[in-house]
């Protein structure tokens, strides 16, 4: 890529020359260096695309953060995605891009105070309209309107987030209803802090004296 600049450079250099020379020798010269150039250009293999998104990772310079936090709702067309960034509004409309596809997007906000954000779904949990979808900056925000295909609601905004809470409602949902409470407990357990944990573990203590003195059946 960077070879491919110097040539268009060489080449703009020599048609420069042209528009000056007068004498003819010198002239056949330079036309014989402009197509010798020009060919060559058209000969070098496109830049591949790793090589274009090194490029664009270089000019970006400063530090890329990556965006985890954003709030989300929908409309009967649209799927609205909020992402909060400070000052965003001042910055040059370009610097704020969204690329679309059927089911991604990503985010890239370049420069904002000395630093780079990102963000990026993948497997949406419905296909969008690439054509139809959009970004807009408002005061310290950014908002990424997809459009849907088709009008339906979304049930969640990623196929994966779908996945995580079926799998999380399945491990309560179990013809045992005492089965299904234990399961939220430990699952309350393990991500509590430590006021939950003991304040579990005070209600397991006095959930086991109760059934030794009979007060409650112990299958309870």
């Amino acid at each position: 890529l960077v070879f491919l600049k110097q040539l268009q450079k060489d080449l703009e250099e020599v048609k420069e020359l042209l528009t000056k020379a007068t004498r003819k020798r010198v002239r056949d010269v330079l036309m014989t260096e402009k197509h010798k150039l020009e060919l060559e250009i058209k000969n070098q293999p496109p830049p591949k695309l790793k090589d274009v998104a090194e490029e664009e990772k270089l000019s970006l310079g400063g530090y890329t953060v990556k965006i985890n936090n954003y709030a989300w709702d929908q409309s009967d067309k649209f799927v609205k995605i909020y992402i909060s960034l400070n000052g965003v509004q001042k910055l040059p409309s370009e610097n704020v891009q969204v690329n679309f596809t059927e089911r991604s997007f990503d985010l890239l906000v370049k420069n904002l105070n000395g630093k780079n954000y990102t963000m990026t779904f993948n497997n949406l949990m419905k296909p969008i309209s690439v054509e139809g979808s959009s970004r807009k900056i408002k005061t310290d925000t950014v908002l990424v309107m997809c459009r849907k295909k088709r009008e339906e609601k979304w049930d969640c905004l990623t196929q994966v987030e779908k996945e995580s809470k079926e799998k999380e409602k399945a491990s309560y949902d179990t013809s045992d209803p005492s089965e299904g409470l234990m399961n939220l407990l430990k699952k309350m357990y393990a991500e509590g802090d430590d006021e939950i944990k003991r304040t579990i573990n005070k209600a397991w203590v006095e959930s086991r004296e109760k059934q030794s003195k009979g007060d409650i059946p112990m299958d309870i």
